[in-house]
């Protein structure tokens, strides 16, 4: 891969960090519910805590995929750090899969009146999408895994 093309995605993961941030951050103070509340009422709420807490994951799969993108730079793509990146991209994805499932039932639990199927559906979405990002990442584990073996098996010939 061209090492322009690596530097360009790593500025794109490093501004779509910092986008989620900001967006992570402002939301919460102009959302209905916390419109008129104080910062202390807004970052006290059980659910902008679990959103936070959810976002965890998400910004260490950014980190990893920034790593990830050196290691391709380095044309180190087939070495075991490669490989454990991306599967640490795979539980990241399965862990933020995992917190919005815990974030939709919290909506359907405490909105019960409400119609949440906005919310649920944006659920689904990302659930959909990061399915995705896991699957990938470990289809591309198990070829990287395969390709470092039969590598360190002819560096070992050789």
């Amino acid at each position: 891969m061209n090492k322009g093309s690596t530097i360009f995605l790593q500025i794109v993961i490093v501004l779509v960090g910092m986008s989620a941030l900001v967006f992570l951050l402002w939301e919460p103070q102009v959302e209905g519910v916390n419109a008129n509340a104080t910062n202390f009422e807004i970052y006290t709420d059980p659910f902008i805590l679990l959103v936070y807490a959810g976002s965890l994951p998400f910004f260490f799969a950014l980190f990893q995929a920034f790593k990830l993108l050196g290691h391709i730079r380095q044309d180190l793509v087939f070495s075991q750090n490669s490989v454990a990146a991306l599967r640490t991209i795979k539980f990241c994805a399965i862990a933020i899969i995992g917190f919005v499932i815990v974030e939709e039932i919290f909506i359907m639990l405490n909105h019960g009146n409400d119609d949440a199927a906005g919310a649920v559906m944006i659920g689904v979405l990302i659930t959909f999408i990061w399915s995705i990002v896991a699957v990938a990442a470990g289809m591309f584990e198990r070829i990287l895994q395969s390709a470092s073996a039969m590598k360190s098996q002819i560096d070992l010939t050789v």
